[in-house]
């Protein structure tokens, strides 16, 4: 990891916006200090204080959710409040392994059918009780066509939901998946009130999108409760004063927007804000300077830039991959993420089930580039927009690129768009090139390569390039069917060797997830996904 130079500015610059807003607000930030290493890698900033039960914490964050209905969301911002809020048959702890969670146990009583013993005497926020029939409502909404869930590829293997009696459930697919248990664990497999779903399905006859009434109050059966939302400033959850499991300790959690990374570094420094996610990587410096400190945790996910395949110049290969040879993802990663994270080489982070770290990627060329735009009749350059959100790094990413590309004749307009507009419009196939990123929180290739390439998922499920290969889809189907691990990995590193080649995107890096963590909080952790677990927070003197 690098450290920034410019660490004295940015600390000064630091403690007089801190001192500016204090005095503005008329509060202080009166702390003990603490001369321990303030960079946390993925610890649980665990101290030698005592923590209090109760207490409000807030969470500045960069971008607000983009829906509150967990079945048809797709984003991160989303994800990390609703799994606060609903909960899944399955977890993972912090290790990575799966966990019990709203079923207590499982097995596989033949090759597909695995049956799932539930939590007895659980009730939902609204009062309605936890059953296997709810089960059964929930899965079967997340795989009907007219909710349209982009994330229903997860469970389409499922031919049938049998309720077995109030507490037993099964899930028969119509073939051996090895990875069910895996996707299980993703945000969108949660359970909703049912009570809910049948008022959003009568919403829906009305004229009303699917999710509309969800999105306004989630409820689920998770340890907080969802209180208010006010689109674009805050979400607002309460204590689930009734919930089975252990309690939260923190009585009320608010998700503030702040989209000024500077904003929220002195939100931190101040003490309005407890947890501020993500901490731009040139102010990890200032940071340590204080009584605070840095979570960091590598995650699994993907950042790319990617090509809409479906526009011209960008369907002929030598294109995608000259602009590939064109990206410096050296000077990206140490020049903009000031070295936290980690390159990628294809579209698998390390740690997910079908990575492979002996692939070769398209490496920086621009010579070789040159030649192959004079090769696909582009000697001369052409035109193009890239499109990004607000993010400060695929900001610097764009204009990065914008330079990069000029040396190749090719004139780079950067468009930059509030994120549930960039969302929409890159859903929609209306972009040239754009700059995204991907988390994996099932953790299997099965997951991210099916959502980003396979040709069924194009547009809002996930393949945003409108990639189409009928090789790769021919190998991904097959891959998940296969029960095998190590025939799996063959078809994956065939995908793999495929995608490098054809380049739909270029692959960028392995993102860190940097949290500034105030030294009033103690039981913090991230996960490799970008959601924030804040069951065990407590706040402390």
């Amino acid at each position: 990891m690098k450290t920034p130079k410019n660490f004295r500015f940015l600390l000064l610059l630091t403690l007089v916006m801190a001192l500016f807003l204090a005095a503005c607000a008329g509060g202080s930030n009166d702390t003990d200090k603490d001369d321990s290493s303030k960079v946390d890698e993925g610890a649980n900033n665990e101290g030698t204080s005592e923590g209090a039960a109760g207490g409000d914490l807030v969470i500045a964050v960069l971008s607000d959710a983009a829906t509150l209905d967990p079945h048809t969301a797709t984003d991160v911002p989303s994800a990390a409040v609703l799994t606060n809020i609903l909960e899944g048959l399955i977890k993972k702890d912090q290790d990575g392994t799966i966990i019990p969670s709203l079923a207590k146990s499982w097995e596989a009583i033949d090759d597909t059918t695995w049956e799932f013993k539930l939590q007895e005497g659980i009730k939902f926020h609204d009062g309605e009780d936890f059953n296997a029939e709810v089960v059964k409502k929930n899965f079967d909404r997340i795989l009907d066509p007219e909710v349209a869930a982009p994330r229903a590829f997860l469970f389409e293997v499922i031919s049938n939901i049998e309720v077995v009696d109030e507490h037993t459930v099964r899930l028969i697919t119509e073939y051996p998946f090895a990875p069910l248990l895996s996707h299980l664990n993703h945000p969108v497999g949660v359970m909703v009130s049912p009570k809910l779903i049948d008022a959003d399905y009568a919403a829906m006859k009305e004229g009303k999108n699917p999710g509309a009434i969800i999105s306004e109050g989630p409820i689920g059966t998770g340890f907080f409760e969802f209180e208010s939302w006010t689109p674009g400033s805050q979400v607002e959850l309460v204590k689930n004063e009734n919930y089975w499991g252990t309690p939260a300790h923190l009585n009320k959690v608010t998700f503030k927007v702040i989209p000024e990374s500077g904003t929220r570094a002195a939100e931190l420094e101040t003490g309005y804000s407890h947890l501020i996610e993500p901490v731009q990587p040139n102010e990890v410096a200032g940071i340590e300077g204080t009584d605070n400190s840095v979570d960091v945790t590598v995650g699994s996910s993907l950042s790319y830039i990617g090509f809409n395949i479906e526009k011209k110049p960008f369907d002929d290969v030598r294109v995608r991959q000259a602009i590939s040879m064109l990206v410096n993802q050296e000077e990206i990663l140490e020049g903009i993420y000031d070295g936290f994270g980690i390159p990628a080489v294809g579209p698998l982070a390390p740690g997910v089930f079908g990575h492979n770290e002996t692939m070769k990627p398209l490496s920086y060329d621009p010579e070789a580039a040159k030649a192959l735009l004079k090769e696909a009749g582009f000697e001369d350059g052409f035109k193009t927009t890239i499109w990004t959100n607000d993010n400060p790094q695929r900001m610097d990413t764009a204009i990065l690129l914008q330079q990069e590309l000029k040396q190749a004749n090719i004139e780079v307009d950067i468009e930059v768009m509030e994120w549930g507009a960039y969302l929409d419009k890159t859903g929609n196939g209306e972009h040239d090139m754009f700059i995204l990123g991907l988390s994996n929180p099932v953790g299997d290739a099965d997951y991210f390569l099916t959502q980003l390439f396979h040709s069924s998922n194009m547009g809002v499920s996930g393949n945003r390039t409108y990639y189409e290969n009928p090789e790769v889809d021919r190998i991904l189907d097959e891959a998940r069917q296969e029960i095998d691990e190590t025939k799996r990995l063959e078809l994956y590193d065939q995908v793999q060797e495929l995608l490098i080649e054809e380049a739909p995107m270029v692959y960028i890096h392995h993102q860190a997830y940097l949290t500034g963590v105030s030294q009033k909080v103690s039981g913090y952790w991230i996960n490799d996904s970008g959601h924030y677990k804040l069951q065990d927070i407590q706040l402390v003197e």
